[in-house]
């Protein structure tokens, strides 16, 4: 009571917390691009091997012996174990100071140095150049700007199985669908969207210290980082890139700025076959 006849009532309410989207659902929000994009991006071009630098790689660190005389498939799985097992990853500190990428590869075998994800995408980028296969560094992205954490893997041209596979130097990851087929990055964001079976290779690990599980690195991690993928055009540099993002997003996303990065909606021509 107020001075004796006014009234103040007060009413104590609960209101269940709105509980935040998870990264799957952010993601499938973004499922839509646009087919019918018609900006032109810059063109990919990949390094020749007879490029001098990559001819060194492969004789000096015997990469026709690493991937074997089996299929193309094999061939490819074969240098993704190699290079995941010979050169540890560790995202919290810089790659050493190095003058090429075999310079690079020396150092880190000789002193047992670690490299971050896109050290070790780029080394594997290089190995699979030098032995003919066209190969790309891609780096994928979250939709948060203030989020810094990405994750960068390899995007490798399957000639025998016409697309792009996903192979991840980092976990030594490739996936598959229900019938054991191996998947692009395009399928796998498409199957995490739609709800769709995947498989991860059960070897896939982190420095064989720790086993990586399909609802952790799929469904988790990667469905945050498959928000937007931005490849270097050039297998010889990182000066240019192009940028595909879901219809959704507009503008560029903050953190890629720098790389001036051309833009495209459609993944038909960002994921164009090699020439």
């Amino acid at each position: 009571m107020l001075n004796g006849k006014d009234s103040a009532f007060t009413q104590i309410k609960y209101e269940k917390a709105v509980k935040s989207p998870s990264y799957l659902d952010i993601l499938k929000k973004a499922s839509r691009y646009d087919f019918n994009d018609r900006r032109e991006i810059t063109k990919f071009t990949y390094k020749q091997v007879s490029d001098t630098g990559l001819i060194k790689i492969r004789n000096d660190f015997k990469l026709d012996s690493i991937i074997g005389m089996g299929n193309e498939v094999s061939q490819i799985l074969n240098l993704l174990h190699w290079v995941h097992n010979t050169f540890p990853h560790d995202g919290t500190r810089d790659a050493p100071k190095y003058s090429t990428i075999h310079d690079l590869m020396n150092i880190c075998i000789s002193d047992h140095k670690t490299v971050d994800c896109g050290t070790l995408a780029t080394v594997l980028n290089n190995c699979y150049s030098a032995l003919g296969f066209k190969s790309r560094r891609v780096v994928c992205l979250p939709k948060d700007s203030t989020d810094f954490d990405c994750h960068s893997i390899n995007a490798v041209y399957s000639n025998t199985l016409n697309k792009w596979l996903w192979i991840d130097p980092t976990n030594d990851a490739y996936v598959m669908n229900e019938k054991g087929e191996l998947l692009s990055m395009a399928e796998v964001r498409e199957r995490l969207v739609e709800n769709k079976p995947l498989i991860l290779n059960p070897e896939a690990n982190w420095n064989h210290r720790m086993s990586i599980t399909k609802e952790g690195y799929l469904y988790n991690y990667m469905a945050k980082n498959l928000y937007a993928l931005m490849c270097f055009v050039s297998g010889g540099g990182e000066s240019k890139c192009n940028l595909l993002l879901p219809v959704e997003y507009k503008g560029i996303i903050p953190r890629v700025k720098m790389n001036k990065p051309k833009c495209t909606n459609n993944p038909d021509v960002f994921w164009v076959k090699p020439d």
